[in-house]
This record gives C-alpha cells, structure tokens and sequence, in this order.
C-alpha cells in the first residue's frame, strides 16, 4: 500500500493509499497518479481505448459518475471509487453537479477548465471531502463512524479511507451494525390532530389579491402591468361557485415573463388563509414544483412557518419505505459477497439520507438522481412502495412514515403542491389513494397544456402482462420461481408483500372474511405468473391470462407492418370494424372470454372481502383502536379499487371484443419494446377525450379551478381571418382542458408576453439539408452549434436519427472545447443532463422531442434550438381516432403547433436573453408559423445563410 500523502488525517493511524484518478472526455481520457509527500504528480492522456484497458488491469482508480465514465470507455462497468458516493456520505441530501466542475463549484474549489485539470481536481475533491468527515462536528457523530464501519466491512470501496479519518472505536458485532443502519429510530413521530372544519366560503375581492402581490413583490419590485391584470383576472376562480357541478373557472393563458406563479399565489393564499382550507397547485413538470417552491418563500420567509404551511405532495411511489429498508437492512448478512458490496454502499447512503432529508422524496426531491443511477435502481428506488403495498398502521413505522406525515401536513396546510398525475389518481378514486380521503375545493393548474396528456395517461386502461403480474404479486405475495429463487423480492429479500401479510390477521377476526381472502388468493393464480413473457414467447402458456397474452402477441407480430422494427408494435383489436370478433387470430375471441370468466371469478372474492371487513369497524366498534380502523378503511378502499377499476373494467374490456367498439374509447392490441426487445404484451384502452373523465373526476366536485399557461391556445391564421394577427383559439383550448364540456361559460384572460420577440429572437427553417442523410444533419448540428458558440439544444423527433448525429459530432464539438451532452447516449438520467446543460455554459444537448417540457434555463446557457425535423404527432392508432374526431388535419397543425410553440418558449426568459429557432427541414409549412409570437418572421434559408446569421445575431 502507498504511503499516507503529506498533511493527511490519521483518524484510525491507518496509512491512507495514494489514489489513481481517470476522466474519460468525448475523444480521450486522462489517468493522474497523484505525487508522494507533496509532490505534483503525474498526469497521462490516454485514447479511450487505453483506458479501458488499464482500467480493466487495475488499479481501481477515483472516477465521477462511474456508468457515464463506463460508457465513454465502451464498458459495460468496471472496479473504481466514485468520489460522488464519497460526496453522499459527506454531506447527504445535497446538491451537486455529479460533474468535475460541478464538484469543484460545490466544495468551494476551482473551477477546471481542460480534462488535465478535472483530473487533478477529482484528487483535491477527495481530500477536501476526507478532511470534512475528520472535522468536529463529523467525528463526534458515533453513528457516522458505526455506519462507515458497517458499510466498510460490507466491502464499501470508500471504507478504508473513511475509516482512516474518523476516530478508532470499539469492534461492532452484527445487532450493532445493523442499528448503524437502523435510522428510522432517530426520526421524529407525526402527530394526530382532530379533523380539519369544512372550508369557509369566504370572498377573495380583486383589490386584495393586488394589495397581497404588492406584498409578496416587495417595494423595489419593478412593475409588471400584466401581472397585475393577471392577478386580479384569476381571482375569479376563488369565488364561490353559483351551482351545483358548476364551479368558478378560469382559462388564463399568459405569456412568458408575466410573472404567473406570484400572479396566482397571492389570490391561493389569500383563500387558503381567509377560508382555512388548502388550494392545492398542481404542475406538470418537476422542475415548475421546484420553482413554485422557491417562489413560495416570498409569501412564508420564515422556513418554520413555511414547513407547517407548505406540503409538496407526490405519489406513494415517490417515498422511501422504511419498512422496505428495515428488510433489506436485516437481508444484508444474507447477501452473497458478490452483491454484499453494493448492497452495503446502497443502504448505508440511504441511510445517511433518510436522516438528513426533507421529507424522504426519492423522485425529485432531495435524493440526488445520479445516485440512483450510481447504486442501481433495484438497491435505490426499489426501496420506495412501488406496487401498493403497504400494510399501514400493522406497520411498525406507521408513526413514521413519510408518506403519512405527507397526507397529514397537506389536510392542514394553506398550499398543496402536487402534479397532475396524482391529482387526477386521487380524485378518480373518490378522494383517495387508499389512504388520502381529503378532497381538495379548489385548485391551480400550471402548466395547463398539459392536462390532456396527463389525464389520458391517468384514465387508461391496460391489460398486459406487466399489470396483470403486478396484481397477482399484490394479492399473492413472492413466489418461487422454477429455478427456485423468490421473485418480485428485489435487494431486500422479500418486500412484495401480499395480502396475508397485509390484512391476514384482519381477516382472521371473521370467518367470511378469511374465506374471501383464501378465494381471492386462488383465484388471482389465473394471472400471468413470474416468468410469463418467455413462456409465451417459447409457446407454453400457463393458465387463462398467460394463454390470451400469446394469442395477443401474435395478432400483432401477424398483423404489425414492420414486426422487426426496434420499436413497439400495434395493432387494431378490432380489424373488421362490421363483424366483431372477425379479423382476429384463431382461437383469440376464446382465450379472451376465458380470461374474463377468471376476472369474475376474482372481482368477487375481492369485493366481498373488502364488504367483511368494512363490517369488522361497525361489529368491534368498542374495541378497535382508531390505527385498525383508518388501516381497514384503507385496505377496502384498496381492494375496492382493484375490484371495480382494474378487475371489472378488464373484464369489460375483453367482453367487448364480441361488441363494436365503444364510441367513447379506442382500443388496440400492442407489444412494447425495448431495445428491441419484447417488454410486455397488452390490450390497451384510451379515452378519445381524456377531458370526460377530467371533469367529471376533477372539476365538477371542485368549488373553483384555474387552468393556466403560456401556450393553452392555438394561434390558427383560419380562426380570425379577417385580422391581420391570428387571435387566441379558445376552442382548442376548451377542448384541450375539458372546459367544453361544462355549463355556462368559462372565465377567460390572454396577456401577451413582455418580451420583445421580433428583436430577441430569430426564427430561421433550412431549406437545403436532406433530412434523410445523416451526414448532412450531423453537419448542419455542428456548424450552426460551432457558429453559436455553444449552449444549443439539439431536438430530435427518432432517437435513432439523435445517435446517428452524436456519433459524428462528439469529435469536432470537442475539439472546439464544447461540452456535449446526449440523452440515450450518456450514462445519465434526463434531469442530470438537463441540471449539467444549465450550468455549463457553452455546452450543447441532444435529445428527443419530449425533453423540451423540462428545460428551463434562463441567461445565454440556452441561446440556440435547431429540430431536425418538424415535429408531427406519431401516427398511431389513438392518434388516428382522436384525428377523425377532431378534425384531421387542422388536429395535426394544432398539436405541432403547440410543440413549436412550447420549444420556442425555452428561448427567452428574460428580458435580455436572445435566441436563435431553427428547423432542418425544408417542408415546414408556412401555416404553422402562427406558432410564433406577432411580428417574428419565419425566414427560409440555406445553411450557409442560417450559420452566417446565427454566429451574427448571438455573437455580435
């Protein structure tokens, strides 16, 4: 072992061994060997095809973000310390850029500026986090030294260091270990408080909303005199409604820079406070949650208060389980030294989180998304309770529980903020996600233009083999699979629990009860079972679910136009559209039936046992302690919900198949791919207008809403032909948010953006690049990103065409010293990517078509779009339906629009960004410029002209 470099801590008196540090770039590498007793050391450049193979001889040396690192040398993985799993240990629940740059910016060290300098700085940033855990305030914490000793005897590549720095305790024996990792003992209980009094129906005047925004502004603020006509404009939707299933609506359509979120959060707040009920503000995007978070601190400064008045509220999913990682915990002495290594990184920094974390969020919140990433999904997000699984007040961490102290904090405070998916979950099942029965009376909804998509997603239905496994596993629990091992027990050893474990010593309270729980779990064996897809791909199905899934993939493999396409296929679960049933594969119709007789045969047992139990509250009402009560409320609820809204609509589903096709769905046969690679198999069905379901779930039983956007509308030239400018289409919108299909007429505002779009920006369409050649388009990308000087974001509509362009533009992007960054290519997920794009300045991104929803960056980071193609909607059978009923072509041009419209926005943020909109694709047609801003001229170009006008306009 190297000797202890000059000036190290010696914490345990072990010599610390000096480390090797490897940088992969675009086109090389770099490997520093750092010097002996303060000596400078020595740095190598390396092809990429010389690291690799050093690193496959070892030593392991110091890498940022291993899988990125990894994919750059063309491994699949290799032995390495990642200074980001060291930065998590250090200081959980931060932030941090897992970048070179992105370290140095958040240890306060310099900044590198080539790949021999982000070598160097990798070194600086381990001693630099070294000396943290030797400080004070790190040694004194005994559970910190216990846990690095835990995490080091589990073969943590970080232990020995840590160790070294830390002070020399006493050997630990297994129980002590384990409470090292224990955290949730150190975690405060929630507390219970009598029920929330009905809401007041207390008047929000115009005039208090400004006075409250005046307030949240400050009195330097500059004026905005449309945020002040916004303001007062959506106080509307806080008034109280006139009648019954008609409540107080407002569409408000505001451009970029008008200053929404304070513009609607003064009214909120105002109702919130004045009628002691919460208005809940849901987003589409994680990265409006955040924003809207920040901005909230203008109307609670103090972080106290704010913590009691503020939920962000998410999905169960999102949530660490602590009784998932007290399983995985007590699993670990049983892990194989294979897996005991990464099992033991992975709860220990788990554990250091949890402790540390605001509220235990592992989507989005605090828990860094390049640490999943680093310790692998199954050991990471795993731990969450993914598949409705939890026990809850059987369990011994109820009092806890993040997920419930989340529903708690959001019954008492004034500003809920959630996103549309659970939103429109929670209202769909009455109120409730099993456990949340609190109605909301009022709401926002930001990012309006999104509430279609979003509600077609969250009113579907799917019978496939993923869905129908999950809810065997959640009625049945693990099972062996043929070679012997448990399925469906992940990291932990076993966390799928089934409804024994779950309600099996309710049901033991009642004889019915129990019955209906032993029926419920035979009759669930009819579900497809671990192992599923590659028994039918092989030809031996076991059992109705399983049999229908095969005769299902292969209607689609017989009929799909491209069945070796890389991409997932489809096909039409009712080809002759007069005769149903005709069309379909031997023996399909058959199978179908069969399924949904086994569907009956388990919606029954299902509902009964939720109607036994239900009984139990009323017939052990003076004995039953209010935790049995709130867990059977949620358990029916639970099982009522897979009864009615999975089991039985499954069963419509398939019964159907003999009927026409209802003239409110569309339904289609499909296999998802992946990789090329058969994922799952499924009937799917889709509302037509998901909006129905909307209103119906979400709107109706709401006292007020508000709907806004900065691109709600259409801008269609045939809407107003009669003006010189295209006037705000209201009609897609009513269509779009659902406010069609309500009483009376909606409240409408539309404000124009701020910005001096004419002067700020340039919209330009190449006329003489092919789109079909890839060189051609990979050229175009680099010169108009080379004439930018960086900071473009490249869209792309295949993410075929997205690597083809990579692959020929890593090299002179690199060798023009600017970062390239590619979604599908890099070994980060789409947040990282976008968080490192922002704060690199000159660097350039690469990705599909959806990621322009989560790029906001303001300032010159973002100064140049180009989309290599115009971005149709996909033409797929639900495309098709909702195209016949909404008008073809003009249903086309609407959703490009929008797409154009929403891209275009990422521009201009503020008042003195400037950009530069390109299309390489010289059939954009001239009527779908409405998508730009009055007085933006849509300019034809060739290549030559575009790159010379670019370089011009953005580097005057």
């Amino acid at each position: 072992m190297a000797p202890l470099s000059k000036g190290a801590p010696t914490g345990d008196a072990r010599p610390l061994p000096i480390l090797p540090v490897l940088v992969a770039g675009l086109r090389r590498a770099c490997w520093f060997a750092p010097g002996k007793n303060g000596e400078a050391g020595i740095v190598e450049s390396l092809t990429l095809k010389e690291a690799a193979a050093r690193v496959r001889r070892g030593p392991a040396p110091v890498v940022c973000h291993m899988p990125a690192t990894a994919k750059r040398l063309g491994l699949a993985g290799f032995a390495s310390l990642d200074v980001l799993e060291l930065f998590a240990f250090t200081r959980p629940a931060k932030f941090c850029l897992p970048t070179p740059r992105g370290l140095a910016q958040a240890l306060g060290l310099a900044l590198p500026k080539t790949l021999e300098d982000e070598a160097r700085c990798l070194s600086t940033a381990v001693s630099a986090l070294l000396d943290e855990i030797a400080a004070p305030d790190l040694m004194r914490n005994r559970e910190v030294t216990a846990l690095a000793r835990v995490m080091a005897d589990a073969g943590w590549r970080w232990g020995e260091q840590t160790l070294a720095v830390l002070p020399k305790g006493k050997a630990t024996d297994e129980a002590t270990q384990r409470r090292a990792l224990e955290v949730w003992h150190g975690l405060k209980e929630w507390s219970e408080y009598a029920p929330e009094p009905p809401t007041g129906q207390a008047v929000v005047e115009p005039e208090e909303s400004l006075k409250r925004l005046a307030d949240l502004l400050g009195p330097n603020a500059e004026s905005r005199p449309q945020q002040k006509e916004y303001t007062a404009g959506v106080t509307a939707a806080f008034s109280p409604r006139q009648n019954e299933d008609e409540p107080q609506l407002v569409l408000a359509e505001a451009g970029t820079g008008t200053g929404k979120t304070l513009g609607y959060l003064a009214p909120a707040s105002l109702w919130a406070q004045k009628n002691n009920g919460p208005v809940w503000i849901s987003t589409y995007t994680k990265n409006l949650q955040h924003q809207i978070d920040h901005e909230l601190d203008s109307l609670y400064p103090d972080s106290g208060r704010k913590a009691a008045k503020v939920v962000i509220r998410k999905g169960r999913e999102n949530y660490l389980c602590l009784l998932n990682l007290e399983e995985a915990v007590a699993a670990l002495p049983t892990r194989t030294d294979a897996s005991r290594e990464r099992d033991g990184a992975a709860l220990g920094l788990i554990a250091r989180w949890a402790i540390a974390s605001r509220d235990g969020d592992m989507m989005g919140g605090d828990f860094p998304a390049w640490l999943g990433d680093l310790l692998e999904k199954p050991r990471t997000y795993a731990l969450a309770d993914r598949r409705g699984e939890c026990i809850y007040s059987a369990c011994s961490h109820f009092k806890k529980c993040f997920i419930e102290r989340s529903i708690r904090r959001a019954w008492r405070a004034e500003i809920v903020v959630a996103n549309h998916a659970l939103v429109m979950i929670q209202a769909a099942l009455g109120g409730g996600t099993d456990d949340d029965v609190f109605s909301p009376a009022r709401y926002v909804f930001d990012e309006g233009h999104h509430i279609f998509d979003a509600a077609d997603s969250a009113f579907s239905a799917h019978l496939s083999g993923v869905e129908m496994l999950e809810l065997r596993r959640w009625i049945i629990g693990p099972e062996k699979s043929r070679r012997g091992s448990v399925t469906g027990a992940g990291a932990g050893g076993g966390r799928m629990r089934g409804l024994e474990k779950r309600v099996g010593d309710l049901a033991a309270r009642d004889e019915k009860a129990s019955l209906a729980l032993n029926e419920t779990q035979n009759a669930a064996l009819a579900l497809p079972a671990p192992g599923w897809m590659s028994r039918i791909n092989n030809g031996t199905p076991q059992g109705p679910g399983e049999a229908f899934l095969a005769l299902l993939r292969q209607q689609v493999y017989a009929r799909a136009a491209q069945p070796g396409s890389q991409y997932s296929l489809e096909t039409e679960a009712r080809p002759a559209a007069n005769s149903p049933g005709d069309g379909l594969v031997e023996g399909l119709i058959e199978t179908a039936l069969a399924l949904e007789a086994s569907l009956a045969l388990l919606a029954t047992p299902l509902t009964a046992l939720a109607t036994h139990l239900s009984r139990l509250i009323d017939e052990q009402a003076s004995e039953m302690d209010s935790h049995d009560r709130q867990r059977i409320e949620a358990m029916c609820r639970g099982l009522a919900r897979r009864a009615e809204t999975q089991v039985e609509a499954w069963g419509s589903m398939l019964a159907s198949l003999t009927e026409e096709q209802p003239a409110a769905f569309v339904d289609w046969f499909a296999v998802d791919r992946s990789g090329g690679r058969d994922v799952d198999v499924g009937f799917n069905r889709h509302w037509i207008d998901p909006t129905l379901p909307f209103i119906d779930y979400v709107a109706r039983p709401a006292q007020g809403l508000l709907i806004t956007s900065a691109t709600l509308c259409d801008h269609d030239n045939k809407a107003n032909e009669s003006d010189d400018e295209p006037a705000p289409d209201w009609i897609a919108a009513d269509q779009r948010t659902g406010a069609c299909h309500l009483k009376g007429e909606p409240g409408r505002i539309a404000l124009p953006s701020p910005f001096d779009y004419p002067n700020q920006t340039r919209v330009l369409v190449v006329t003489d690049v092919t789109r079909d050649n890839p060189d051609q388009v990979a050229s175009a990308y680099r010169e108009l990103f080379l004439a930018a000087g960086g900071g473009g974001l490249g869209l792309f509509t295949a993410i075929s065409r997205l690597r083809a362009v990579h692959q020929r533009l890593a090299a002179p992007l690199d060798e023009a010293g600017l970062p390239l960054l590619a979604q599908h290519v890099d070994g980060l997920d789409t947040a990282t990517l976008i968080d490192i794009f922002r704060a690199e300045h000159d660097a350039c991104l690469l990705g599909t078509d959806a990621i322009r929803d989560g790029v906001d960056v303001p300032g010159t980071a973002l100064r140049l779009i180009v989309f290599d193609r115009v971005p149709w909607p996909r033409p797929d059978i639900l495309h098709s339906a909702r195209r016949k009923a909404y008008g073809a072509r003009v249903y086309d041009d609407r959703l490009t629009r929008l797409r154009l419209k929403q891209a275009y926005g990422r521009l201009v943020r503020k008042a003195d960004d400037h950009g530069v909109f390109i299309l390489l694709d010289n059939r954009m047609p001239s009527r779908l410029g409405t998508a730009f801003p009055p007085g933006v001229e849509m300019q034809r170009l060739g290549l030559a002209e575009a790159v010379s006008l670019t370089r011009d306009f953005l580097q005057p």
